[in-house]
């Protein structure tokens, strides 16, 4: 069985087939599947899957894209959400200079805000950086949160080491499988199995055979053979070690 670690059922890609995809994972493999929040509407439709679907769980966060519409209140709500048993995460949360949606300051504030509230109601993270490496760690290295995975590394192998001595996983999907995903293959290659979590980001950033294709958890297949051939291991082993990383975190 596999563990997606990462994926948006609740994105409006799946709302014309979200039960048809949903009911085709088990068959598939796919045991557990874990949905994490990016925005303040995506809170009740994760929590609505996970009431639905017994094999699915939930992250609740704001991406560095949306934090413009958290406030006081929604914080609290969110803190509120988090104490739900099938919540398991504070998640997507980070920093996003790529398109700098929301301004750099306040994307600083509530990832720091949201840090301090995975540590006081003991729940990991769920990280999301892109254009911002430094300043992420840097953030996380100065919270005292020492639980949580890098979602979609992209990153260099020296800092993925970095936040794996500080207790963190390393979360990997189809990107592993580009042909240019040359910097990843080298984080996979270097970092112990024992230390990543395999993803999908459904319903992006689908693997080879598929790029470019909605994605979705069955896909998972795909990265765990990569991951396989990167670490000369079997691709039983890899799913399990993967699924026991993921058990460990969340669960």
């Amino acid at each position: 069985m596999i563990i997606d670690t990462h994926a948006h059922y609740d994105d409006e890609q799946f709302d014309e087939d979200r039960e048809e995809i949903l009911g085709k994972m088990q068959d598939a493999g796919i045991g557990m599947i874990m949905d994490a929040g990016s925005t303040i509407l995506s809170w009740d439709k994760i929590v609505k899957l996970t009431e639905e679907y017994p094999f699915v769980y939930g992250a609740i966060g704001v991406h560095p894209d949306e934090v413009g519409n958290l406030d006081e209140t929604q914080f609290a709500r969110m803190e509120r959400l988090l104490d739900k048993e099938k919540i398991k995460a504070v998640g997507e949360i980070g920093l996003d200079y790529y398109y700098d949606f929301s301004p750099r300051e306040l994307q600083q504030f509530w990832f720091r805000q949201q840090l301090r509230l995975a540590e006081s109601v003991n729940k990991p993270v769920i990280i999301h950086s892109r254009d911002a490496s430094q300043e992420t760690f840097d953030i996380i290295k100065s919270s005292p949160v020492r639980r949580g995975v890098i979602h979609c590394y992209s990153g260099a192998w020296q800092m993925a080491k970095d936040y794996v001595d500080m207790g963190f996983f390393i979360g990997v999907g189809g990107v592993v499988t580009f042909s240019n995903a040359k910097k990843l293959v080298e984080v996979v290659d270097k970092i112990p199995i024992e230390k990543i979590l395999i993803e999908t980001d459904s319903p992006y950033l689908a693997p080879n055979p598929n790029r470019g294709k909605r994605n979705d958890s069955r896909n998972l297949q795909f990265v765990v053979e990569k991951i396989a051939e990167i670490k000369k291991l079997s691709p039983e082993d890899v799913a399990k070690i993967t699924f026991d990383n993921a058990k460990s975190l969340f669960f």
